[in-house]
């Protein structure tokens, strides 16, 4: 049972009279109490004095807990003092909305708990927990938050409680901020692949990496793997190692991008859920029967969502995997026969079947689009469109329109990604091009796309000698190494 003390003191700042209650909780089952009301098992006796003064950084961990790299979920408990306003049940829900900005918000905490101060109308009121960070006294208030308590008959008499904050009530950064040394950055940053989450640690948070996976564990719902990259991308597939630093070791992951179902191997396949956005551009251009080539296809981000559209797709990827996944992810979206997927080098695929289908394309109406997103590398394998068709084929019309990708690390990557378009083409594209900023990848490290008519010149220059298809660009791609893009 709750007993209060009350004790009258004036505010400095505001010279009002304000009454402040000492409070002993005693720990009660949750049962006890209504399934409305949070328990207040959380509460503990304190004693307020006129000079109380409210703790800058209150929501801190123990300092004991620094540098711990097992996980002890119980050290990371303390009392915490918050203020609480009593206020009538009948207005409760009025009184929550009106104080929105100021109620204590924290994970697994209380916002209201039963009011059990002595008397005969204790069921008539609930506790209104403060934020402390936002309310140390009366005047603390806005303008509309102190009208609408006067206009609710809701006294600003400002109470203060103990109460136990524990592991669930912290955010991720401030459980990592507390175990982690002083002084180095905190790991809060990842990306979501399904149940997965892939982390890209720093040498001195390795030590932690652990701990900082079961964190990130605890704290995401539906996370049950997280896996820190061990080495660079290999560019060959696009992949990377991993090691699993927390959780299950199940790599296959279902994720769902723009409303549609993907399916993969992330250790075995490239997939990058920051690239959504972009994804959904471009094939926002495409028109129901255009025909998309799709050179470094993944397993499907462009492909599948352009076919679901009504659009023609030849998707090509070099990584078996990726091949793989890629007819699976057709027919789990059921377009698996608006897709003919292939398993080529980039320079084979553009140099056979977009050699081949071509000339029957640039005879109709609808349009044609290559897609190139690889960006460490697809800049390169734009000469494969070198004297792609004979010269006698040569039109001015339905001429392919390319989507190609890469990084620029030039204080003008526009001009920059433009510049090497054209070096590798063979053809000048300034002015017959645009540039679209993707993201920024690193510090000083931006993806571009350059998009752009294939120029008839290049497509059916007839001095351009045909290079066959070779294994080379593999083994280019083997030797770069990228960032995650």
């Amino acid at each position: 049972m709750l007993r209060i003390f009350p004790r009258v003191f004036t505010f400095p700042q505001t010279q009002r009279k304000v009454k402040i209650s000492a409070v002993r909780r005693i720990f009660c089952s949750a049962a006890s109490r209504t399934a409305a009301v949070f328990p207040v098992s959380m509460l503990k006796r304190i004693a307020v004095s006129p000079h109380t003064e409210m703790e800058p950084q209150l929501y801190r961990a123990p300092p004991g807990v620094r540098g711990m790299t097992s996980l002890d979920r119980e050290a990371f408990a303390r009392a915490i003092v918050v203020p609480a306003l009593r206020v009538p049940k009948a207005v409760l829900y009025k009184a929550l909305k009106s104080l929105k900005k100021s109620t204590i918000q924290r994970p697994g905490m209380p916002r209201v708990v039963q009011d059990e101060e002595s008397g005969n109308d204790t069921d008539d009121f609930r506790l209104v927990l403060l934020d402390p960070n936002r309310v140390s006294s009366p005047s603390s208030f806005s303008e509309a938050e102190a009208e609408a308590l006067l206009s609710l008959d809701i006294p600003q008499n400002i109470q203060y409680y103990e109460l136990r904050l524990t592991y669930d009530n912290l955010k991720p950064e401030e459980v990592l901020g507390a175990v982690l040394p002083e002084g180095q950055d905190v790991t809060s940053g990842f990306s979501r692949v399904g149940h997965i989450v892939h982390m890209n640690l720093r040498d001195h948070q390795l030590p932690y990496k652990n701990l900082i996976g079961q964190v990130i564990m605890d704290k995401n719902p539906g996370v049950t793997c997280v896996v820190n990259k061990t080495s660079i991308i290999d560019s060959t597939y696009r992949n990377f190692k991993m090691e699993t630093i927390a959780g299950e070791e199940n790599m296959v992951a279902k994720v769902k991008e723009n409303g549609v179902t993907y399916e993969f191997d992330f250790s075995r396949v490239y997939w990058n859920p920051r690239l959504s956005t972009e994804h959904q551009r471009v094939v926002q251009l495409f028109k129901h029967g255009d025909t998309a080539f799709d050179v470094f296809a993944g397993v499907g981000p462009f492909a599948i969502p352009a076919a679901r559209c009504g659009v023609n797709v030849l998707a090509n990827d070099l990584n078996p995997e990726s091949y793989r996944w890629l007819q699976h992810n057709g027919k789990l979206n059921k377009v698996d026969s608006k897709v003919r997927t292939f398993n080529l080098d980039g320079r084979a695929f553009i140099q056979g079947p977009i050699r081949q289908e071509l000339p029957a394309l640039l005879k109709g109406k609808a349009g044609v689009h290559v897609v190139m997103n690889l960006p460490a590398l697809a800049l390169e394998f734009l000469d494969a469109f070198r004297g792609l068709l004979d010269q006698e084929l040569s039109c001015d019309k339905n001429l392919p329109i390319v989507h190609c990708y890469g990084f620029s690390k030039d204080d003008n990557p526009q001009k920059d990604m433009v510049e090497r378009a054209s070096s590798s083409l063979g053809f000048p594209l300034e002015g017959r091009c645009s540039v679209h900023f993707v993201r920024n990848v690193a510090p000083n490290k931006n993806m571009m796309c350059v998009r752009f008519t294939l120029p008839k010149e290049i497509l059916f220059h007839s001095e351009t000698e045909q290079t066959e298809p070779s294994e080379e660009p593999a083994l280019k791609r083997q030797k770069c190494e990228v960032t995650t893009e």
